[in-house]
């Protein structure tokens, strides 16, 4: 007589458990990768926040305040008016002016932050030791300096009396007068200045990208035969256009912001419109003539303006940048 024993109920339930569990296992493992996935645009996400709620939305702000006339009176309503804000301000002489100061800013700032500072820093390299950690100090420290001290500073140094620059070039035999109040004058002060200050700037970022040059390359031409003034011409100066082309593009595109609190300080603007720039003109409409639309359909157009400028010359930098890659 045998004993036929039934299999354990275990062994038979176990295929299903795993047919159960399999999709649970890919359902989670395509989880976690997507989680993975999400993680890198987490990281941004604040910085992206931080971009719409003080970049994208004023300037959506902006461009729907072009179109509107209002005082920025909060009780005051707010009237339509269309086009009529882009063909005023377009019209007005004030802008014209402003254009001819910014445009005469921008290209003397570009000796201030790409010419001088590629002298400097060249010259720099020469200097061995602590004394090129002084030297280069020395030529940073106005950039530290606020632009508030910077004006006292100034006014101070060209003061028509008893300054020490008027009093210095006086008794050469030079007399300069008022700079301030002369509107030949006013606006070459305003961009000695500032450009006083940002000398350091461009002087560090070029330094910077001379510091990234692998120096195997200047080596190796020396052995080929190479002279110095062949090798900054040859090969230290290619290598450094894509940190000359973004000084450039800096300085276009920011050079009439940093006039605004010297000239807020020192000049107002005058006399009349000699030193006004499209940043200040953008603040006399906005904060002195209490024309929000004006001012906002002023920026609009500074800022389709600017927008062109730098797409070209993005595009231009990729033709004009050497990478040693």
């Amino acid at each position: 007589m045998f004993l036929v024993l039934d299999p354990p109920a275990s062994a038979g339930s176990a295929a299903p458990a795993e047919e159960a569990t399999g999709p649970v296992t890919a359902v989670s493992s395509a989880g976690r990768r997507s989680a993975r996935r999400l993680v890198p645009y987490l990281y941004l996400l604040p910085a992206v926040a931080l971009l719409v709620v003080w970049v994208y939305k004023p300037l959506v702000e902006t461009f729907r305040l072009s179109v509107y006339d209002w005082n920025l009176v909060p009780t005051s309503p707010m009237t339509f008016v269309g086009g009529q804000n882009y063909a005023d301000v377009l019209a007005l002489p004030e802008l014209h002016a402003a254009l001819r100061n910014t445009l005469l800013c921008t290209g003397a700032f570009l000796v201030f932050s790409v010419v001088l500072p590629l002298v400097i820093a060249l010259v720099a390299r020469r200097v061995t030791g602590r004394a090129r950690t002084v030297y280069q100090a020395l030529i940073f420290v106005p950039f530290l300096i606020t632009p508030v001290a910077t004006s006292a500073v100034w006014r101070w140094l060209l003061a028509e009396e008893g300054g020490a620059i008027t009093e210095a070039l006086r008794s050469a035999g030079i007399e300069i007068g008022n700079v301030f109040r002369d509107p030949s004058t006013v606006i070459w002060a305003v961009i000695v200045i500032v450009g006083w200050q940002m000398l350091g700037f461009g002087v560090l970022v070029v330094s910077a990208g001379l510091a990234g040059i692998n120096p195997d390359y200047a080596s190796a031409a020396s052995v080929d035969g190479a002279g110095p003034s062949t090798i900054t011409w040859r090969i230290t100066l290619p290598l450094l256009s894509p940190t000359l082309v973004f000084l450039a593009l800096m300085t276009i595109l920011l050079s009439a912001q940093w006039t605004y609190p010297v000239i807020d300080i020192l000049t107002q603007g005058g006399p009349g419109t000699a030193s006004t720039t499209i940043y200040y003109l953008l603040y006399q409409f906005g904060f002195r003539n209490f024309d929000a639309g004006l001012s906002a359909a002023a920026g609009t157009v500074f800022f389709v303006g600017f927008a062109v400028v730098a797409a070209v010359f993005v595009e231009l930098s990729e033709r004009l940048s050497f990478y040693d890659s």
